[in-house]
């Protein structure tokens, strides 16, 4: 039987991008595939009251500036030295995970990955622009119109309203999250815990 890595991911996280870099090897060790399932990360905020770090730790001294400290050993651990800040955050992710749920129904989302998680962490693209959205995905040799247009789709709100509320109910409340079976793993610290519980498996 295939051990699976489910991964709740929405672009909007700076950890869910560190997070997927070094995914990777956490499935050739384990042997596992990966299932994706795109998840909005407000619409998780709002169903479980949490709040985004700079909200709820904003005035707790030294918290964020940990958090900082925190990433920055993270991205020289690993040598992910194409990270950036993207000069836009927080960027509206609806349009992103919209097409998510499409470029999954399509069969490229791993593609679709890709580009969006580069242009959002790497190059700061602004990808609440629909514009900027389809500049990007052309040039990633993907269809940018017409996942654009997609997002229009009933069918794909709805699939992205689902796979949201399945989330919440599964226990998520942030994002990166993590499954292995019914064990739920939070935070990019925590892939590794979640790569022996799939070496147990």
């Amino acid at each position: 039987m295939t051990k699976t890595l489910e991964f709740i991911f929405d672009f909007g996280s700076p950890n869910a991008y560190l997070a997927y870099q070094i995914m990777p090897d956490v499935l050739a060790c384990t042997g596992a595939k990966l299932k994706v399932s795109p998840c909005l990360l407000g619409g998780i905020f709002k169903a479980t009251s949490n709040q985004p770090p700079m909200v709820a730790f904003g005035a707790v001294k030294g918290k964020l500036a940990y958090e900082r400290c925190e990433m920055e050993r993270f991205v020289e651990k690993y040598g992910l030295t194409d990270f950036s800040m993207n000069p836009h955050f927080p960027v509206n992710t609806l349009i992103l995970m919209r097409g998510a749920i499409y470029a999954d129904a399509k069969g490229f989302l791993p593609a679709y990955l890709e580009a969006g998680l580069k242009a959002m962490w790497e190059d700061g693209q602004k990808m609440d622009d629909p514009e900027v959205f389809v500049a990007v995905m052309n040039a990633a040799d993907l269809p940018g119109d017409e996942i654009l247009a997609a997002t229009q789709d009933p069918d794909v709100k709805a699939g992205l309203v689902a796979n949201t509320e399945a989330a919440v109910q599964r226990g998520v409340f942030g994002i990166p999250s993590f499954f292995v079976g019914d064990e739920m793993f939070f935070g990019k610290d925590k892939l590794r815990d979640a790569e022996e519980e799939l070496l147990k498996a």
